[in-house]
C-alpha cells in the first residue's frame, strides 16, 4: 500500500517534532537539583569543667536553691535531688538532666540553672614549637592556629603525628592523631580540627632530628667526624 507524498511528509514532521520534544524533557529532567545553601554550624558551646560554679533556683520551692561547685569526678550533689553527674556537658544539658531528677519528687518543677564561676577556656601546646605553653581560647580555635599561636613548628617536629589529648570529667579520654603535614600544591593542611577548652597538643621529634642527636652523642667516638649517608 502506497502512502501518499504529502501524508508521508506529515508523518516525518510529527516524528521529528516529538522526538526533539522527548529529548528536550529527558535533558531538563536530567539537570542536577538547584544546590541548597548550607546552613551555618553551631559554634560549639561551652562544656562545664570541674571548679565550676552553678546556681540551682526552684521558682515555686526557693527553699530548695542551692550553689554548688563541679567536683574533679564531674559529679554535682544537690541538697534535694542528690548527685547528678554534669562534668563535660553543655549548660542546658545540665539543666535537663537536673529538671529530669528534680521532676521525680516534683510535679512540673521550674528550674533555673546559671553558671556563676567557670574556669577561663585555654588549651595546652607542648613538645617542637617556638613557644609551648598553655593559652587562652578566645572563641573557636583550630589546631592548626593553636599552632601558629605556639609560634609554629621547629625544625625538629613531626607535623604528620601531631597528638591531641582531650579531657572529660578530668581525665584524658581521648587520643586523636592529626596529619599536619602542609601540601605543597593545596598550600593547605591535609587534617584540621576545632579544639575544646582543656585539649593538650603534643607535637613529637621527627626521625631525622633523633638520628641528628644520636650522632652528636656519638661524635667524641669518632674523631674522623665522618658521617655516612645513604
Amino acid at each position: 500500500m502506497m502512502i501518499p507524498k504529502a501524508l508521508y511528509n506529515l508523518l516525518i514532521s510529527f516524528i521529528l517534532l516529538f522526538g526533539i520534544g522527548v529529548v528536550a524533557a529527558q535533558a531538563q529532567s536530567e539537570k542536577p537539583a538547584k544546590e541548597t545553601v548550607p546552613s551555618l554550624a553551631k559554634p560549639d558551646r561551652y562544656r562545664l569543667q570541674p571548679n565550676d560554679v552553678l546556681e540551682v533556683q526552684y521558682r515555686y520551692s526557693p527553699e530548695y536553691n542551692d550553689m554548688v561547685s563541679i567536683q574533679p569526678d564531674g559529679f554535682v550533689v544537690l541538697n534535694f535531688i542528690g548527685e547528678v553527674k554534669i562534668g563535660g556537658v553543655t549548660l542546658e544539658q545540665a539543666h535537663k538532666l537536673i529538671l529530669e531528677k528534680a521532676t521525680i519528687r516534683l510535679k512540673d518543677p521550674e528550674v533555673t540553672v546559671k553558671l556563676k564561676e567557670f574556669e577561663k577556656p585555654s588549651f595546652v601546646v607542648s613538645g617542637h614549637v617556638k613557644t609551648p605553653g598553655r593559652y587562652d581560647m578566645r572563641g573557636k580555635v583550630m589546631l592548626s592556629e593553636a599552632i601558629a599561636i605556639a609560634g609554629g613548628f621547629i625544625d625538629s617536629a613531626k607535623t604528620s603525628q601531631v597528638l591531641l589529648l582531650r579531657k572529660l570529667d578530668g581525665e584524658w579520654s581521648e587520643i586523636i592523631e592529626v596529619n599536619l603535614r602542609e601540601d605543597n600544591q593545596k598550600k593547605k593542611f591535609t587534617e584540621d580540627i576545632s579544639l575544646r577548652p582543656g585539649d593538650m597538643l603534643i607535637i613529637p621529634q621527627n626521625r631525622i632530628s633523633k638520628i641528628e642527636r644520636f650522632v652528636k652523642n656519638v661524635a667524641p667516638f669518632n674523631p674522623m667526624g665522618i658521617l655516612y649517608r645513604r
